[in-house]
């Protein structure tokens, strides 16, 4: 397994390797040993798959607060998203910032994100299905978000704001400045060390 660190703390992306022939390919997309070596242990309670049909779909960017928090790993199987993640974890040296990279079915990678920080996509291409896991279980009394479009995180989405396609619950998402203090930071966590020690 692969693992990339990104600028967020805690937040890592991964690859499981593919082994293709003359038939396709096989991969094991995830195992709780080889992720826990890797330096995620996280037991994932659900799976999630949705399809988003037009180039430009925005989902996002959403969390759920504890004692409903989530910690997601995504990945896409079929196209390809612009995927974010916003900290939101007070005291953090990273509050308030994000990360965007490219998800897709040809690069295989997954991106894990910690409870603690909302999560967003943007579809680059038609017909884009993603898949993730999530570690507890979806409430809706819990299940909150912050603006996609929200000038003081500046995301610079793949697409112009007309031309987005955004659920109406997405578009009535407060601004970051207006959301209550759900997550405190605990210091940056290597979970690799961690493991190993």
């Amino acid at each position: 397994m692969e693992v990339t660190e990104t600028s967020l703390p805690d937040v890592v992306v991964l690859c499981a390797p593919k082994y293709a022939d003359e038939r396709g390919f096989f991969s094991e997309t995830y195992s709780r040993r080889t992720f826990a070596k890797s330096g995620v242990l996280i037991d994932f309670v659900q799976d999630n798959h949705s399809h988003s049909a037009k180039t430009g779909t925005i989902r996002g960017l959403h969390f759920q607060i504890p004692p409903f928090a989530q910690d997601k790993l995504v990945r896409v199987v079929r196209g390809a998203i612009l995927d974010v993640i916003v900290d939101l974890r007070h005291g953090s040296p990273t509050f308030g910032k994000h990360e965007s990279l490219v998800l897709s079915a040809t690069d295989w990678k997954q991106l894990f994100v910690p409870a603690g920080f909302a999560h967003g996509l943007c579809t680059l291409e038609d017909d884009t299905e993603v898949i993730y896991k999530v570690s507890n279980y979806y409430s809706a009394a819990h299940d909150k978000g912050v603006r996609w479009d929200d000038p003081a995180i500046g995301i610079d989405w793949p697409v112009l704001p007309h031309n987005a396609i955004v659920s109406p619950k997405d578009k009535a998402l407060p601004l970051f400045a207006a959301l209550g203090h759900y997550f405190n930071y605990e210091g940056e966590v290597n979970r690799r060390k961690a493991l190993s020690a």
